[in-house]
């Protein structure tokens, strides 16, 4: 939706929302609405027998040109920052599926000759129908894929008029901040964060992907603040209190003002946090915490190394296998893990090994969603399915070990079985790369896995006895431990990582790490929240991984902690049952150290 011009005067009174904050910072703006979901107006139209061939034509060229527009898009979102990256590539990932030979595509085909109308016509017609379809499936994944749907849709509509819609954010304003219902996978992926201030977007939720994104890019961002649409117009000042999860709009001189002065405040303090870079994360009393960078990319290192991480704690090997047509080979995988090892520099490198599945599709790998994804076939379960994949990716892993050091993290594991069936297709590989002559380290890389199933968490005990590390994925843990789907905003104001038994399982795995010797690390969201950091430390937490850009933050916060003084608060709270007075403590946990 393009920008009216902004008004010469603005005379309306100044109004106050609450959200929920997903961005830190502060953001005085100027209002850009965005529709997401503006409907495409086309007109219907008869076509004679004789052209129904060329117009399915072009609808084939306009799903290559849509396909073509995304595949740029997916090129942007690689270049965004660890979670970021992920969240927006594997959406995107979806869409492209939808164009290339799918029943989408065939359906609108096929309505162009029964139905003998154009194709813009034929294919609004197809998308109402599977909108439909999916909204009267007894399936929550598979209704929330209506926007996608419809996202598709859009495209094919647009590539087929010929409109060039990638420039959708071309014409903002200086210091726009974008106001709207929410933010596509597409939108976010043309986000400039040195033309925009901040994000509010209607729905979401904290962990959506809308907010992870405004956090890696470092924006102030609210999501889900009532009513917001009907307040704000194009042109209209705008304040986005990304800490307080409160947006001004139409602001008057004194909160102006005010905002002014803890917007520099802010920067001030983020300007300070860039002097943490090389001073270890110890705790006042002594504690050492080694803090790790997420990633997806090898060109996401310079960024590692700028934030002072001391390693990489999570390094997500699905880009090497997404949107192509065959499988990588061995040497592929090898370069690329190379690559990133040689760049850390002596730095431990993490390397989780392929996690695909429920939403995260790869065209090479053939994967079809089952009735219900999210607990299908996907992560170990697909890796130990395709045994030659799985060998093929420990050989390359192993093979880059030779240049530093690396640890093998498996993802979703929930029982000694498959840590047992891997160990064993090591020896395998190890064995196959000896006998060749091929270096790899020596003593082997650690072998750990994944705790995102509270089935895991429960059986961390057993676990640790045969894995060689822990991972905590905060994200998955929660959403499966409370059956919430994190990037619904009809359940996302559910999901709590705060929730008594979501911290009772991380408690249990550390205890269980703790008692084994073996080290346990958090690499969720959780580890960048700095609120959360007292409370992870007081379970005994050594390591935290998180995206770059959080880490001077959750540094500083350490150095502020005495931990002597937080670790009985922190086991004690996980008999706390009211999340009200679990938020309230967690806020002035560790203030009186």
């Amino acid at each position: 939706m393009k920008n009216r011009p902004a008004k010469e005067t603005n005379t309306r009174s100044e109004r106050a929302f609450e959200g929920v904050a997903a961005g830190a910072g502060i953001a005085l703006g100027i209002v850009y609405r965005h529709d997401s979901h503006a409907v495409v107006q086309v007109r219907e139209r008869r076509i004679p027998a004789a052209k129904v061939r060329a117009e399915q034509h072009r609808v084939l060229e306009a799903a290559a040109e849509a396909a073509s527009r995304i595949e740029a898009l997916q090129g942007r979102a690689k270049r965004m920052a660890g979670a970021a990256g992920e969240e927006v590539g594997y959406l995107l990932d979806a869409y492209q599926q939808m164009l290339n030979g799918s029943r989408l595509v065939r359906g609108v085909q096929k309505r162009i000759a029964t139905d003998r109308i154009n194709a813009e016509a034929a294919v609004m017609k197809e998308i109402g129908l599977m909108a439909e379809a999916f909204a009267a499936m007894d399936d929550q994944y598979l209704s929330a894929r209506i926007a996608d749907i419809r996202e598709v849709g859009r495209r094919l509509v647009e590539s087929l008029g010929g409109k060039d819609t990638e420039t959708g954010f071309d014409d903002l304003p200086v210091n726009a901040v974008i106001v709207a219902d929410e933010l596509s996978p597409a939108d976010t992926a043309l986000l400039d964060p040195k033309r925009v201030a901040g994000i509010t977007t209607v729905l979401g939720g904290v962990e959506s992907h809308t907010a992870i994104v405004a956090r890696s890019l470092g924006l102030p961002a609210v999501v889900a603040p009532p009513e917001l649409l009907s307040a704000a117009e194009n042109g209209d000042e705008i304040i986005i209190d990304g800490t307080a999860g409160r947006v001004i709009v139409n602001p008057g001189a004194a909160n102006l003002n005010k905002y002014k002065k803890r917007r520099a405040a802010f920067l001030r303090s983020q300007q300070s946090l860039k002097k943490l870079k090389s001073v270890p994360a110890v705790t006042r009393d002594g504690f050492r915490v080694h803090l790790h960078a997420n990633i997806e990319l090898p060109n996401e290192i310079p960024g590692v190394l700028a934030a002072g991480a001391e390693g990489i704690g999570l390094f997500r090997s699905e880009f090497m296998f997404m949107n192509r047509e065959q499988l990588p080979t061995e040497e592929e995988q090898f370069e690329e893990l190379a690559q990133v090892v040689k760049k850390m520099g002596g730095r431990p490198v993490t390397v989780r090994t392929l996690d695909v599945g429920a939403d995260k599709l790869g065209d090479a790998l053939g994967l079809k969603p089952g009735p219900n994804p999210a607990l299908g076939l996907r992560a170990i379960r697909f890796s130990l399915s395709r045994r030659k994949l799985l060998l093929t990716q420990l050989s390359a892993i192993l093979r880059a070990s030779a240049l530093g050091p690396v640890r093998i993290l498996l993802p979703m594991v929930c029982t000694v079985d498959e840590i047992k069936q891997v160990r064993g297709i090591l020896a395998r590989v190890v064995a196959t790369l000896k006998r060749k002559g091929i270096k790899i380290a020596d003593p082997l890389p650690p072998l750990g896995i994944m705790i995102e199933i509270p089935g895991a968490a429960l059986a961390a005990d057993a676990l640790a006895q045969e894995a060689d590390f822990f991972a905590l994925g905060t994200n998955d843990l929660t959403q499966y431990t409370l059956a919430i789907d994190r990037t619904d905003e009809q359940v996302a104001y559910l999901y709590n990582p705060l929730h008594p038994a979501v911290l009772r399982l991380i408690q249990f795995t550390a205890e269980a790490a703790s008692a084994a010797r073996i080290p346990v690390s958090v690499c969720g969201e959780m580890a960048s929240d700095e609120r959360m950091t007292p409370v992870l430390l007081g379970f005994g937490i050594t390591e935290l991984s998180m995206n770059p850009a959080s880490l001077p933050r959750v540094k500083k916060r350490i150095l502020e902690l005495n931990l002597a003084s937080i670790s009985g608060q922190v086991r004690r709270m996980t008999a706390e049952s009211d999340p009200v007075r679990l938020k309230a403590f967690v806020d002035t946990l560790g203030d009186d150290g």
